[in-house]
């Protein structure tokens, strides 16, 4: 934790701290490899959606449209808070965006990938028009820098999740995917996943079988394969956790 710490803050030092004359504190980031600790890895822990039907009201909008925005696209904390507009493609034939992410917005750096978009998303995104004229989900009128916030921890906590990580709404739409019959090709596409013959082009109709894809995890209808382990998940949540009601403070 305290060697990610300071590669967090190192790379905000190179990317998005600047001086009085516009410059960044750091030219480039040093490198700091995390070694695994073999043995003790946390697994992945994707939600079960009654346990995003608890936690979303928790959050406070800003942060709620992120979580969704990342729970309908599989995409990174760090691509979520620094999504430009100027990266968005509209794609009229099918009534979707997507976001053209630069490659020095892309973990690993050797290209920039293709940010896709279902109907939720979609939404969620035209929502956002004319908050902000660089940043997509600004707070306040400034980037966000990461939704593992105060809110967000809160938030789990009290909805009895307190080990859920941001990274897991990542794993939720493999997860989620998966259960819909999406091949693992397509589903390595939408999370840029390497893999052999993956282009960093795609045509009208390839984004089209992706937007497919992901429209069949807006809802829990298009479950046609369900796993034992969000089997197990939710008949535990039902257990430890009774269904309440739960209401957005406002004001």
């Amino acid at each position: 934790m305290g060697l990610e710490l300071v590669r967090r803050i190192l790379n905000l030092a190179a990317r998005s701290w600047r001086d009085e004359d516009g410059i960044t504190w750091l030219e480039t980031p040093p490198l700091i490899s995390v070694l695994p600790l073999i043995g003790f890895q946390r697994e992945p822990r994707p939600i079960t959606w009654t346990e995003q039907r608890r936690i979303m009201p928790l959050l406070p909008d800003h942060l709620a449209k992120m979580v969704l925005f990342d729970l309908n696209t599989g995409a990174r904390d760090e691509v979520v808070c620094g999504l430009k507009w100027e990266w968005e493609i509209a794609i009229p034939e099918l009534g979707v965006s997507v976001f053209d992410i630069p490659r020095e917005n892309v973990k690993g750096r050797k290209r920039g990938r293709v940010l896709v978009c279902n109907t939720v998303a979609q939404s969620i995104i035209e929502a956002q028009r004319g908050n902000h004229p660089e940043f997509v989900f600004p707070f306040r009128g400034h980037r966000v820098e990461t939704m593992n916030n105060t809110a967000w921890q809160r938030a789990r906590r009290i909805a009895g999740i307190p080990d859920l990580h941001i990274h897991d709404l990542r794993h939720t739409v493999g997860m989620r995917l998966r259960e819909a019959g999406v091949r693992e090709e397509t589903i390595a596409d939408l999370l840029w996943h390497a893999r052999q013959g993956m282009t960093a082009h795609y045509s009208v109709v390839q984004i089209d079988e992706l937007v497919e894809a992901l429209n069949r995890i807006t809802n829990e209808s298009s479950r046609v394969n369900r796993s034992l382990a969000m089997i197990r998940r939710e008949q535990l949540g039902e257990k430890s956790h009774p269904k309440v009601t739960i209401k957005r403070k406002v004001g």
